[in-house]
């Protein structure tokens, strides 16, 4: 899934949408939903361009560690299969 909008476009209208009654007019230029800015704020508020690239780091080596974990839980369930039928508990 392609996104429409990266991280500092999303900052950008964020701040953009910050000045009194710029909110309604900025998403309708960006053709975003106010509930869409609404949970970008939730997410991205108070961050800069460098905290978001953090955030974005940490979450592919989070799912990639969960990946890991799920191959050798996999692993291990195989390994006990095995040894049960060969006998060994």
């Amino acid at each position: 899934m392609k996104k429409r909008f990266s991280e500092e476009q999303i900052l950008g209208i964020l701040r953009d949408g910050e000045k009194p009654g710029a909110r309604e007019e900025v998403c309708r230029q960006h053709g975003v939903t106010e509930q869409t800015y609404w949970r970008w704020k939730r997410k991205y508020q108070g961050m800069n361009p460098d905290k978001v690239h953090q955030m974005k780091t940490l979450e592919r080596e989070n799912t990639r560690l969960k990946k890991v974990i799920a191959n050798y839980a996999l692993a291990n369930e195989a390994l006990k299969e095995l040894l049960e039928k060969k006998g060994w508990k």
